[in-house]
Order: C-alpha cells, then structure tokens, then sequence
C-alpha cells in the first residue's frame, strides 16, 4: 500500500466564520419558519388563546428582527441562507 498523500484545505479564517455564521443562520431560519408555520395551523385550529397567539407572534418577530441584524453584521442577506439542495432543490421555501 503506498500512503496517500496529505491534502491541506486552504481556508481564509474570516471566510470560515463567514461560512458558519450562514450555517447556523440557516438553520436558525429553517427553525423559525417551521415552528411560524406550526403556529398557524395552531392558532387556525382553534388550539391557542388570543394571549398565546399574542405571545408567540412577538416571539417570532423578535426571532426575526434579531436574525435580520446578525444577517447585516455579517452581510448575508435571504437569499444566502438557502442552501442549494441540487436534485432535492433548495432547502428553504422561496419567499415572495
């Protein structure tokens, strides 16, 4: 067996925070999306009380004035949390 040899990825250390920072982001928004849509299935059920849909449409807002500073700190914008899935498409919905 001959040993292979050792490839070295060459990485800008600011590009990499860059790059987690638009993966947790991503994931962060997958979350809120979700859990915004759990709460309108919810709250059209019938399932929650006004205080309750008051509550988690503050929380929501919030999650979302907070993602939108931290997408600016860093200069992404929508469009760079959307992962390109290839033949799956991508893995946010597409927002009008």
């Amino acid at each position: 067996m001959t040993a292979r040899p050792v490839r070295r990825i060459e990485t800008d250390p600011e590009q990499v925070e860059r790059d987690l920072v638009k993966l947790v982001l991503t994931l962060v928004e997958l979350i809120r999306q979700l859990m915004e849509r759990q709460a309108i299935r919810r709250a059209e059920g019938g399932d929650l009380a006004d205080e309750q849909i008051e509550q988690i449409g503050l929380a929501l807002m919030r999650l979302e004035e907070a993602m939108q500073k931290l997408q600016d700190h860093f200069g992404l914008d929508q469009a760079d949390l959307n992962l390109d899935l290839g033949p799956l498409g991508t893995l946010l919905p597409e927002t009008g």
